[in-house]
Parts: structure tokens; sequence; C-alpha cells
């Protein structure tokens, strides 16, 4: 049905606070209400809000999350769908036919040798040709799929709805509806806890005896089923029919007041409660475990769950569920001037359009949207699950697109982009789970396809250890992937200081991919330079022998491994790397036209738009090249980025903004989000590819991070590319690598106050235009001015863990440090307390550079 739009504009209040309503409407007509506990007040800044109910899966649906489950609600008001997921729910691998982890069905003992020579011949070699040499068609790879739909249908439509508003909550993670009929306010509420391993719904009315509706289940074809409704449970169980993967998923109908009856189609059917708890689990039998990749039968997992879930208040469930997300939420506070209005989040995003919008209209878009990404995050990856997919967790297809798997050629790791800097450092777990679990299958196509010791995988990979080829000529060869997906250990080492993940889990990865290309780099004729061969620039051109962004990847690898090495006092392995580092090709060249050269010979086309920027990955998310340190390969970046074009797809939108921000042109990385927002965002705020496709959303909030703080190079840089759109503002809890939180506020585009709280002990160093004026440096704690030397507008100074350290614009009377002065200055009153984390930082080494080095035309 189509409820009245517009109605009760005046219902501002947040769709989780909704129950306040009723319980005032409730004493108002005498009535006593249900019993719901009152929530805690909500910020409508943080609320994605609609007056009407969703008719699109992609476009319109709320997503709420825990990791390993997820829905959508679509909020109807007669007939509720509640699209919901279990993230190992996937066809394909052990037990789908013909599956063979994409390892070659026949031996090929020649078919690398044959395409390097191919390429040494000629200098290229068409992707078509390679991918019928080292190609082969994909057998049981599946998909990601639906796990159904619960359906709450009321007998009748509601007469005369009013006030209809359906929202998501993000600062609690709390979903819900609300309206109005016959003077009864209705309302519903929905999360996912991580804290119980459910999702919860509860319906309430601000009278008793109104709530009624029949719950049941529906699901795709492609599976067995036993439906069965007893004693207000409905369980649907079954097996996949591609792969026999056994699934199950309880649903506890709880209600208060009223009847409850058992139907025999295994709905269950509510009449005159009071108010009504749904708590929903599902499992099913898959493990990470190679090679079976499964375990027990989900039933008593899955039981156990939703009884002791339902056992529980639903207060007590909801309480517990906003404290776990809110630990991890409210790290991370984003003010640059924003103010909500009272638009429908749709209507919100069109006025964003409207470049007569107010301006703080258009910023509480970009706030909003950034807080979102670390939202779905948050909701899509937490310990014990999956990581997120190219869908996260969400998804209402048997067949969506691109599977809705892990493409390891950017995807998965861009989904990964904010854990780190966004004080979401829990939510890698499952990330590095995920990729641990491929090494042994990794090691079999490493030795059976490359002849290698070590692991590989390419371009993009199932939940089954899909380590090997297909056959899409322009995306299916990319074993540089392991090598990128290692970055992201080593930054989980370097953000968080944890020795003991650098030893037990970061270096045996380093070390082992570092092995495989030991072995898998060759001489180039042209030089004698160690490159990739065959490499492919994702995901256009042609095959080539040391393609840049293959040599970047390698470079990050090797750099990475040395470290960690002399960190860990394996100094043996960390001499042997810096051994094949110093015979690398950097893949860091300037072309004909002033451009980073994409390819070892100049071929770039300065018409070329193309969605990758692939040969950039040595300015993000490497930091091979940096403006301080690499200016001349620095402005080669910009020329090449400028060329491509603000275009692009949802993502590649989003890594642009990473792109300009680490060319510290905050202006530009501004007008990428802008582009993103404006041209690739649907109306619940999920990024478009298209279709939908959520690398983009997790890219955007990094690339915000970006623009706000760095500290890649070895220095925390504080507001490195601030747009002049946010010229004032503040943020909260912005992590930077040596375990450090960092809070600022500024005005005019300068800081006037930067609070460090550090984690781990070790020399800070800090860059800011805030140094170059008169300021003062106090422990907060003490009070006491902290000993430091500045030089230009970075200061240095040993921190203590645990210590806050604050520096502030100085007062009238105060004088400015000298150059390399260890002078205190004056203490200034302590701010309010911040929340944050550091450790040494060191500035790394760099590879070679080589200009038009053996160009070919």
């Amino acid at each position: 049905m189509r409820v009245q739009r517009r109605a009760s504009r005046f219902l501002a209040v947040a769709v989780a606070a909704a129950t306040v309503l009723s319980m005032a409407t409730s004493a108002a007509q005498g009535a006593a209400p249900a019993p719901t506990p009152k929530p805690e007040p909500r910020d409508p800044a943080m609320t994605l809000w609609y007056d009407e109910p969703a008719t699109d899966w992609e476009s319109k649906s709320l997503p709420i999350g825990n990791g390993a489950l997820g829905m959508s609600v679509f909020g109807g008001v007669r007939n509720e769908q509640l699209q919901f997921n279990e993230k190992s729910l996937w066809t394909g691998g052990p037990g789908s036919p013909g599956y063979d982890f994409g390892n070659w069905r026949e031996q090929r003992p020649t078919a690398i040798a044959d395409v390097r020579n191919r390429i040494d011949a000629e200098g290229q070699a068409d992707p078509a040709y390679v991918a019928g040499v080292l190609g082969q068609g994909k057998t049981g790879f599946g998909a990601y799929q639906t796990f159904g739909d619960l359906h709450l249908a009321q007998p009748a439509n509601p007469p005369s709805v009013t006030g209809y508003r359906r929202g998501l909550d993000i600062a609690a993670a709390v979903a819900g509806v609300t309206y109005t009929s016959e003077g009864v306010t209705y309302t519903r509420e929905y999360f996912a806890s991580a804290a119980d391993d459910v999702i919860v719904a509860r319906l309430t009315a601000s009278r008793p005896g109104r709530i009624g509706f029949t719950a049941s289940i529906t699901a795709p074809d492609n599976r067995s089923r036993q439906l069965t409704a007893r004693d207000g449970r409905i369980t649907f169980a079954g097996n996949l029919d591609d792969n026999g993967m056994r699934f199950e998923s309880q649903v506890r109908v709880l209600n208060e007041g009223g009847s409850r009856t058992d139907d025999s189609d295994g709905s269950v059917t509510v009449t005159g409660a009071d108010a009504v708890t749904l708590v929903l689990a599902a499992g099913t039998d898959y493990s990470m475990s190679h090679p079976t990749y499964r375990t027990s039968d989900p039933h008593d997992a899955v039981t156990g769950r939703v009884d002791a879930a339902a056992a529980k208040p639903f207060g007590a469930l909801r309480s517990a569920h906003v404290a776990d997300y809110r630990r991890l939420f409210d790290r991370v506070t984003l003010d640059v001037g924003q103010r909500m209005p009272d638009l429908p989040t749709d209507e919100l995003l069109r006025a964003y359009r409207d470049p007569n919008t107010p301006a703080a209209t258009r910023k509480a878009l970009e706030v909003l949207y950034f807080q979102y990404g670390r939202y779905l995050l948050i909701s899509s990856s937490r310990a014990g699950s999956l990581p997120a997919n190219l869908q996260g967790v969400w998804n209402n297809s048997t067949s969506p697109p691109w599977s809705a798997d892990y493409h390891v050629n950017i995807n998965l790791q861009m989904n990964y982009w904010p854990a780190e800097t966004t004080n979401l450092s829990e939510t890698t777990g499952p990330f590095f789970d995920y990729v641990d679990s491929m090494v042994p299958a990794g090691e079999r196509t490493a030795g059976e396809m490359f002849g290698n010791r070590g692991w590989v995988v390419h371009n993009e990979t199932n939940p089954f250890g899909f380590t090997g080829v297909h056959d899409w000529p322009t995306a299916f060869w990319f074993p540089e992937s392991g090598a990128w997906l290692a970055q992201h250990y080593y930054e989980h080492y370097l953000f968080t200081r944890d020795l003991t993940f650098l030893r037990e889990r970061a270096y045996p990865m380093l070390k082992s991919l570092s092995r495989f290309w030991f072995d898998e780099l060759v001489a180039d004729p042209r030089d004698g330079k160690l490159v990739v061969s065959p490499s492919f620039s994702p995901e256009h051109g042609p095959f080539s022998a040391g393609a840049s962004m293959s040599q970047q990847i390698v470079w990050d690898l090797f750099t990475n491994t040395a470290e960690a090495a002399t960190t860990l006092g394996d100094n043996g392995f960390a001499n042997e790397v810096r051994g094949y580092l110093g015979r690398l090709d950097p893949g860091l060249r300037v072309g004909s036209w002033g451009q980073l050269q994409e390819w070892k010979s100049d071929w770039d086309d300065p018409g070329n738009d193309h969605r990758h920027v692939s040969h950039l990955f040595a300015l993000h998310p490497g930091r091979q090249i940096t403006p301080q340190d690499d200016p001349a390969l620095v402005e080669a970046a910009r020329t090449s980025l400028t060329a491509r074009g603000d275009g692009g797809t949802g993502w590649s939108k989003a890594w642009k903004i990473s792109f300009w921000a680490r060319l510290l042109d905050g202006d530009h990385s501004h007008t990428m989000l802008s582009e993103l927002l404006r041209t690739s965002t649907l109306d619940n705020l999920w990024d478009t590819h298209p279709p939908f496709q959520i690398d983009g959303n997790f890219g955007a909030t990094a690339g915000v991070a970006e623009m706000l703080l760095q500290s890649h190079r070895g220095v925390v840089d504080v507001l490195p590319a601030l747009p002049d759109f946010w010229a004032d503002g503040s943020v909260t809890g912005l992590k930077a690598r040596g375990d450090l939180t960092v809070d600022t506020d500024w005005t005019g585009g300068v800081p006037t106050r930067i609070a460090l709280r550090a984690g781990k002990s070790g020399t800070l160093r800090v860059s800011s235009a805030l140094f170059d004026g008169r300021y003062q440096l106090v422990d907060q704690r003490t009070r006491k001015p902290v000993r430091h030397q500045r030089t230009g507008t970075e200061i240095t100074f040993k921190a203590a863990p645990g210590r806050t350290y604050v520096a502030t614009s100085a007062l009238p009377a105060t004088v400015a440090a000298p150059e390399q002065t260890q002078n205190p200055r004056v203490p200034v009153s302590e701010p309010a307390s911040p929340r944050f984390g550091t450790d040494e930082l060191t500035v790394r080494s760099r590879g070679g550079i080589s200009r038009n080095a053996h160009s070919e035309s």
C-alpha cells in the first residue's frame, strides 16, 4: 500500500525512540503501555530515515548486521519483508560438481614460460592469448546466497495511516518503523546483535491488544527444505542443491498477551498481543578448514543461540547490543559545521546534488556518509565470521553480481582500508582468519601452477580456497593479490604495535609470500632488473613484463618483510629480502607526457579514463612515494590522476579520494567525495558500481580519514589535506601508526588544538601548521610542559604509554619555540579528556627511481 507522504513531519524523533511516543500516547488515553524499555536519546544527524516503505532491495532497504548475520528492512505497513543472510551460505566448493580450486586440470609445464617468451620477443601479449594459455573455465566456484525472507503479514491493511517513518539509527545500530492508524501508534525495532549472535525484532503499540500478524519464512527453490512451527518456534532447515551445504534458521516468536498459534504450513500467527519479540538465529555447516570446508550440522548451535537470547528480556538484549556496538562506533566523531535538516535521506541526497543547497546541509550528508561506512564495517565484519564480501553481508539473490565474492585485486582490500584509521581495528579479525585459511590451497596452487614455494591467490576467490584461475582475459591473472593482502597484516602491526601478532601471524605470512616472489621474479633482458612476468595492470591493456603495479606491490611486500624480519631479529632473512629488493625494478618511471607510467614501456594514453588507476599503488595504499620525499614522482602521479579524470565507478571514485589526499590536495579529495555522493550513491546510501558494491562506502570513509590524518611516511601529519569546504571543525578518535589516537580542533583550516594519546612508548614525530606559529605542548595528566624539538612545522618528543599530550595555539603572552630547542612553554588548562594511542614512528626506506629506462614506442 502507498502510505500518506509527508504526514506528521514533526515525528522527527528517532525510530528507536518511538517507543517513548507510544508510551506517552498510551498514558494520555488511560491505557497501560506495553513493557518496553526506554531507549537512549539519539542523534538525528546519525539517522537515515524515509517517509515510505522500501520498494526495492538494492536502493531502498535498510541494512542491519552483526558480522555473520545480515538483514534488510523494507518497512511495509501491512506486510513487512525482512530479507536475511548468513554469510557462509554459499553454493560451490567441495560437493559442487567439478570443483577444482581453480587449479589446472591438466599439466602445463611450459605454459608460463611460453607466455614470458612471447612477451620477451614481442614486448607484450594479448590478454585473449594469455587466457587461452594460462586460464580455464570456472567449475563449482559458486555464489553467495540469500538465506530467505521473514514476512510479518497483518490480516488487513491498517486504515488511515499517518506519520509513517522508516529509519536506521547508525549511532545505535537500530532500525525501525513507526506509524499511526486510528489513533494507535505502532512501532517496530530491529537490530542484529553481535553480543548474542541473533537478530531481534520488537513490535509494540500504544494501546494493549493491538499487535497481530502471521510470521512466515520463504526462500528460493535451489535447496531442500523442512519448515515447521512448534511452540512459537519457526524452524527452516535443508541443504543447498548444488553442494549439499546444510543450513538452518530458527525464529522464536515471543508474544506478550494475546494468543499464538503454530500453523500447519510452518508459520506462526499472533493475535491481540500487547507486544511481540522475535529472535532469529541462523547457521550452516561451513568451516574454513581446508580441504573439506565443512563442520557439524548447525542445528545445535542455532538452537543454543536462539534459546539463550529468547530467555533474556528484550531490554537486556537491546542494551547488550547497543553497548557492544557503541564500544566501537563511538570512538570517532567528526564535526565540520554540519546541520542536519528535517528531510528524509533520499530527499537529502537529492538536495546534495543541487548547488543551491546550504553548505551546512551538504556537510551533514558528508559526515553521515563517513560514519555510515564505519557502521557498515562494524555490521559486516565481526569476530567469528567471514570477512565483508563485495556486498558486505547483504544479498537478496541466488546469483548476485560477481557472485558477491571476494575480489582480491582491490575490492577486499578496500573493504578494510578504514579499519585501522577510523579506530575499528577489531573488525580486521575476519579478514586475517580468512586469508590464513587460503594458505593451504594457495600452497598447492603455487606448487602445481608455478613450481614455487610459498602460496598464491589470483584476482578473485570464494570461501572454499579458490586460489587458481578462470578465463576472463582482463581479470583472471593477478598472482600479486597475496602480497597486497599481506600489506594489511603489516599495517595492523604498525597501527597496533602488537609484537605477538607480528611474530605469530604477520611475519609468517610475509615470509611465505616473499619466498613465492623470490622464485617467481625473473631478470628483465632489457636491463637485468627483477620483474614480474607475465604481469597485467588491472583490468586493461596488454600483458607485459614489469607492469608498474606489479612491481610496486612486490616492492611493498619486500620492504614490509625486511622491516618485520629486522624487528624480530631474523637478520639473515632480512638481508636476503633486501638483496632481492636491491635488484627489483621499483615500477616508478616518468613518461613522455610527464605521467607516472602504468607499464615499464611508455604506452600510456593521455586520453585513457579507465576506472583502475593501478600504477598509483605506490602513492596509495602503498608508501613508496610521498610529496615530501619524492616530489618529481608525485608530480607525475598527479599528471596521471588528472588525465584519468573524476569519473569512474563508485569504488574508483572512492580510491581517488585517497589518491588526492596523499597528493595533499584536500579540495580535489572533496570533489571526489562529492562526485561519489552525487552520481554513485543509492537512496539508502549504499555505493553503486553500478550495481551495488560496498567497497565504495568503505573506500570513501577511508578517504575522509586520509584527508584528516596521515602517518604512512613515519610522521603523524595532522590535517594534511583539509578541504576549504571544511574550514572549521573537529575530529576525535582517528588512529595513526604507532598506536596513537588523535583528536584535532581547527579554525580557518589551521589546527588550534591537537591531542595525542600514546598507546606505546617511543619517539613521536608530529607535523602540523599549528607548530608554524606560537603554541604550547603539555602532558594532560601532569599539566606540565613537554620537552621537545621543533624543525619547521614538525615536532619530536618522547611519548609514554597511556599518556595524552595536548598541543594548543599559545596564549598571547606565549613565546614561540625556536628551531631545535627543548624549551618547554607555559602549561595550558586541562582540556576535555579525549580518546586516543603511540609508538616510535620511523621514516621508511625508498626504492630506486628510473626515468624512461628502456622505453619502447
